[in-house]
């Protein structure tokens, strides 16, 4: 079993060091499979604190989640934590998966609301016998000794709440149920994140917040998903990007400086990490690693 997999993420986080952290999502084929294991190998070389691996929509892609997870905790010295969603699954089908997790020697879960099956910003349906928010998925997970328990926060306020106090109150709820870090949607300005985490201290929420990252290698991309999340681009990114769009290799290239830019300055700011969200992909991650200012 890797020397790493059942290391509890609240426990390594309490230690007080810097924590860098990968995220990767289940591949659909195996060209994808092919892709996912040379990244997670080569971000391996990078000792990250722990590595997270998505649920897909609905719960769509469960027993994938649970099968890279487990692999990551026999084969690797990585930390793996699974995502867990509310979405498709009632509260029994939720201790099976935990069962399996278990059995796997996956001790971290990130547990989440999920989108709603008709994609962002559609209506939420509740499963029948299930639960309906991320604190009481939380409550259940925590039920059980063995699981750290991480949850998702939104620098902007998630996209279903009406106002930045309502998203106060949905992050206390987690907090109360029993979270014990926070990794946060992807992190467009540092100033969003330094406010998150005083509207959080605030109320009086103390846990490890992790600020998200995710480098613009494409611009359209980037718009869609920074779109999917409610928000809108900084201007001040787009000024930089734009005159660039007809330079695939530019746009990457100033993606990355600006990625870097931001992630100085969160851990400046006090930040106690980063993660980054991969998209399977280990180079931009890696470029974006060296070139922080803590590893000059």
């Amino acid at each position: 079993m890797g020397t790493g997999s059942t290391s509890s993420i609240a426990a390594l986080l309490a230690r007080g060091e810097r924590s860098f952290s990968f995220e990767f999502f289940p591949p659909k084929d195996a060209a994808g499979e092919e892709i996912l294991w040379r990244s997670i190998s080569e971000l391996e070389e990078l000792r990250p604190t722990f590595v997270s691996v998505t649920y897909g929509a609905g719960g769509s892609t469960r027993d994938r989640t649970i099968e890279i997870t487990g692999r990551i905790a026999r084969e690797t010295s990585m930390t793996p934590m699974a995502h867990l969603t509310c979405v498709g699954h009632t509260v029994e089908e939720i201790d099976q998966i935990l069962d399996s997790l278990a059995a796997a020697g996956v001790r971290n879960v990130l547990a989440l609301r999920g989108d709603p099956v008709g994609g962002p910003g559609t209506p939420w349906v509740p499963t029948p016998g299930g639960v309906d928010y991320a604190a009481d998925l939380v409550a259940l997970v925590r039920r059980r000794e063995q699981f750290a328990v991480g949850v998702a926060v939104f620098p902007e306020g998630h996209r279903d709440c009406a106002d930045l106090e309502q998203d106060v109150r949905v992050m206390r709820a987690k907090y109360d149920a029993g979270a014990e870090f926070a990794i946060t949607e992807m992190v467009l300005r540092a100033s969003d994140y330094l406010a998150l985490v005083e509207r959080s201290r605030a109320a009086g929420i103390d846990i490890p917040i992790i600020p998200g990252i995710m480098p613009i290698l494409n611009l359209n991309s980037m718009r869609k998903m920074v779109e999917l999340s409610g928000r809108e681009m900084p201007a001040e990114v787009l000024r930089r990007i734009e005159p660039l769009a007809d330079d695939p290799e530019a746009v990457r290239a100033e993606g990355i400086r600006i990625a870097t830019e931001l992630c100085d300055e969160l851990l400046a700011g006090g930040a106690p990490g980063l993660h980054f969200y991969t998209l399977n992909r280990s180079k931009a991650t890696r470029e974006i690693y060296t070139s922080l200012a803590c590893h000059a």
